[in-house]
């Protein structure tokens, strides 16, 4: 096969590898060799992503039709500004975070298992990818389905028996919205016989005022903002993030809930119009104030936690309030900021979980008192703690910094100023939670003979790549002309503003 035929089917490989290498995993069934599989696949999905957004920056749009079958006929994979910047987030997070599993896995799974976390982690890749890069509706559905059940092995995973539970918990909820989505999906073809989105968005106007798509609408949004975690549908999330397995949960925090929110960007802006989003069905309304109490309210909760995993996964929830604050604004700079946001968390995030994944390994906790002492005894990993606190709470020349401004931009262009302050407050608010754990890293001495006492640095392949990801905030802080960019550039596609 030539390599122009490659680069034509790049859409389609950046679903089919992963999902031939989950069996493959299955197959070898050996911890080392599967953590190779896992590897190998994650870098070169990354690889495939990146050339996807270069094409799409250069060229336009990317059209795949699946089997030589034309759309709306056959199913279409569809790359622009938007879901090709997610790809990129998604696999890049992958092949950051999979690096650190083989040292982090091996203290917290049990070694007969190994091999099945790399399988769901692999069919977890595939969902996600796959929901990003097709462009029909129901396919949507069958990804995040592949995605959430392989997730909720991810979590079960955990080495406590409330892990379990979390993922239990997880499946109840993921279901209930899954179902929603379904439902949705199900209404908009009943009115319009298709489930093609580019066809969907061509033949909505004409049903628009009808009862039954204001209804499929609402099942949408109520099934995403459940698998995003939006504010107060977010009870899953802290449960899940805290008991999975450390690097499960940096996985999951800088990928999953992203693809959320792009499936609520997708239908709620490429299938139903901007004009329709705001003017009919008030998305600025019923959004803007579920996102200021999630960002208040899960920061002031994050404040309270003993446990570093959950402090920073209500942390996460405030994050996602972030960025649906910034969609409500239903402005160019609004949107930026909700976009880039979905780039800089996942960055942020993730070093912050491999932080506590190195913790783990070595103290065998992430309790704040575990923190005790390591600033001095794993400065590394306690310095890429502190980078990643002030990205958290949008210090200049962090990639946090960015996505604080253009919401802060956002919010004035409009005129709000009270939602300008409430963002500097839980900004504030960010500075109490991690500073606590800061200060119990620097300030607080562990007990004699405990393990914190006796704490080291952890091996590079498990800080490693937290480094690499600190030295992407750093860059995307001080440069961040290509990720504003992008995502500038995705906020206009989808608001229709971009010739």
């Amino acid at each position: 096969m030539t390599l122009a035929a490659i680069l034509e089917h790049l859409p389609a490989l950046q679903v089919v590898i992963p999902l031939i290498a989950a069996p493959l995993c299955v197959f070898i069934a050996r911890p080392g060799a599967t953590w190779m599989v896992a590897t190998l696949v994650s870098w070169v999905v990354f690889i495939i992503s990146i050339a996807l957004l270069d094409q799409v920056m250069s060229g336009g749009v990317i059209r795949y039709e699946m089997g030589g079958w034309a759309a709306p006929w056959g199913i279409e994979y569809r790359i622009d500004f938007v879901n090709a910047f997610v790809l990129v987030i998604v696999s890049g997070i992958s092949a950051i975070t999979v690096i650190t599993a083989r040292a982090s896995v091996q203290s917290e799974v049990r070694s007969e298992k190994v091999y099945l976390l790399y399988t769901a982690w692999m069919l977890c890749l595939t969902g996600l990818l796959g929901i990003t890069i097709t462009g029909d509706a129901f396919n949507v559905f069958v990804f995040l389905e592949i995605s959430s059940l392989s997730t909720y092995i991810l979590i079960s995973l955990g080495r406590e028996r409330k892990a379990f539970v979390a993922a239990f918990r997880y499946l109840i909820m993921g279901t209930v919205g899954a179902t929603f989505i379904l439902i949705g999906v199900g209404l908009l073809y009943g009115m319009t016989g298709t489930l093609n989105m580019a066809d969907l968005a061509d033949r909505l106007p004409a049903v628009g005022s009808s009862d039954t798509v204001q209804a499929a609408y609402a099942f949408i949004l109520v099934g995403v903002a459940l698998k995003l975690a939006l504010f107060p549908l977010h009870m899953w999330l802290p449960n899940a993030y805290a008991y999975a397995p450390s690097v499960v949960t940096a996985f999951l925090a800088g990928s999953a809930t992203k693809v959320a929110v792009y499936v609520m960007l997708r239908f709620m802006f490429t299938v139903y119009g901007a004009a329709y989003s705001y003017d009919t069905m008030h998305l600025t309304e019923v959004v803007l104030p579920l996102a200021l109490a999630g960002i208040v309210i899960a920061s002031a909760v994050a404040i309270f936690q003993d446990d570093v995993k959950r402090l920073l996964a209500y942390s996460s929830v405030a994050q996602i309030g972030y960025v649906a604050l910034g969609v409500s604004f239903g402005t160019v700079n609004g949107l930026t900021a909700g976009i880039i946001h979905l780039f800089n968390h996942a960055l942020t995030k993730g070093a912050l979980f491999i932080v506590v994944a190195c913790v783990v390994f070595r103290v065998g906790s992430a309790s704040v008192n575990a923190f005790a002492g390591l600033g001095r005894r794993m400065p590394w990993s306690i310095g890429l703690f502190v980078l990643s606190s002030l990205s958290l709470v949008g210090v200049p020349l962090t990639a946090g910094f960015t996505s604080k401004w253009y919401l802060l931009s956002g919010a004035l262009e409009r005129g709000w100023w009270p939602v300008a302050l409430l963002v500097v407050l839980a900004s504030l608010m960010a500075v109490i939670y991690t500073g606590k754990v800061i200060e119990s890293a620097y300030f607080n001495e562990p007990p004699e003979a405990s393990l914190q006492a006796q704490a080291r640095e952890a091996p590079l392949e498990l800080l490693g790549p937290g480094l690499v990801l600190g030295a992407a905030i750093i860059y995307f802080g001080a440069n961040a002309e290509w990720s504003a960019g992008v995502a500038g550039m995705a906020a206009e596609a989808l608001l229709g503003t971009r010739p």
